[in-house]
């Protein structure tokens, strides 16, 4: 969200950006956009959506903008009745396959009301883009408009990690959302065979569970949990990484469609990686060998990164092939498609 407001803010838009205000939210870095956030009462749950929802539609009624961009479902539907109602445009930015994410799994009357809200909401937006071609071609189907692809890249700069020693002891890396089916508690187990340290950037529903389980195996002196840390800052520890990892589980369709930035992250700071076995990433890697794929399985981990660990051959090739991918998939390339999508919506 935050690339794309800054590449609109940079070529001429006036920009604000609306989050919500959290009772650990890191403060805001100066941005050449507006940021606002909303406080809350409620955290989570179906209170939270709901309270969510209505904060922010209060916020927007009372806010004049030419476009109103909705990220996800969980903020479509106040964005769409304000912006029917200013018969302003509406432009939809879909970083997830959200009505197929864990957490609905098994929730039918929860996933049954985020797809009524696609259902009416999507089909009325003026133009809709996603973070992965094969999502973008799956949405386009099934609400019958046309997705763009917007990847989810950082601006290319050349690779800071250039020199890793393989012989020091080895930094495992992993950044994002401490949640369900991200490969966490079996990467944690896996450091069980691993000489190295694990550092986890991020927080989540399964940060006191993670911090449990690494107290119960005993491995305070090998697993790090940095918390959240600024994405202006995120770079310098990526850069710190030996190995990265992007481990996801195959539960719902989210995950076995998704095509995370932190992938990309990975990619530009040239740190070869542990990724998801999904269509998007073997895809990418069929074209640039960037990560050794992996399921979300204890031993298959501590064997592929152990392996990777002592063959210098493929880590150096992969390390290499991070540095060509970066020229290809980077915000460079993604902005034109960014400024041609807005300005589109005035031509």
């Amino acid at each position: 969200m935050q690339r794309i407001a800054s590449v609109l803010s940079t070529n001429g838009y006036e920009v604000e950006l609306v989050g919500r205000q959290r009772k650990h939210s890191i403060p805001l870095d100066l941005m050449p956009f507006k940021q606002k956030r909303l406080n809350c009462i409620f955290d989570k749950g179906k209170l939270f959506y709901l309270e969510y929802n209505l904060r922010l539609f209060w916020y927007l009624i009372f806010t004049k903008a030419a476009v109103y961009g909705a990220i996800d479902l969980d903020t479509i539907l106040p964005c769409s009745i304000v912006a029917k109602f200013k018969q302003s445009k509406l432009v939809f930015d879909a970083h997830e396959y959200f009505t197929e994410v864990p957490e609905l799994t098994g929730r039918k009357f929860s996933r049954y009301i985020w797809q009524a809200v696609a259902n009416i909401c999507i089909p009325l937006v003026d133009k809709a883009y996603t973070v992965a071609p094969q999502l973008a071609i799956l949405f386009s189907k099934q609400y019958g408009i046309k997705f763009e692809t917007i990847l989810n890249v950082p601006p290319y700069n050349p690779p800071i990690n250039e020199n890793i020693n393989l012989q020091n002891l080895p930094v495992i890396f992993y950044q994002g959302a401490l949640n369900e089916g991200r490969g966490l508690p079996e990467l944690i187990r896996a450091m069980t065979q691993i000489n190295g340290t694990l550092r986890i950037v991020g927080e989540g529903d399964l940060s006191e569970l993670l911090r449990l389980l690494v107290k119960d195996l005993k491995l305070q002196n090998k697993v790090q949990f940095l918390g959240f840390i600024k994405p202006i800052d995120l770079s310098l520890f990526t850069s710190e990484a030996t190995i990265a990892c992007n481990l996801l589980e195959p539960k719902g369709l989210s995950y076995q469609y998704s095509l995370a930035n932190k992938f990309f992250d990975y990619m530009h700071a040239g740190i070869p990686q542990l990724c998801a076995d999904f269509i998007e990433y073997r895809q990418i890697n069929e074209q640039f060998e960037v990560a050794v794929l992996c399921n979300c399985h204890t031993e298959e981990i501590a064997n592929k990164i152990n392996n990777l660990l002592v063959n210098k051959k493929l880590y150096n090739l992969l390390k290499h092939n991070c540095a060509k991918a970066a020229r290809v998939y980077n915000l460079q390339q993604e902005e034109k498609k960014i400024i041609q999508i807005y300005q589109s919506l005035f031509s």
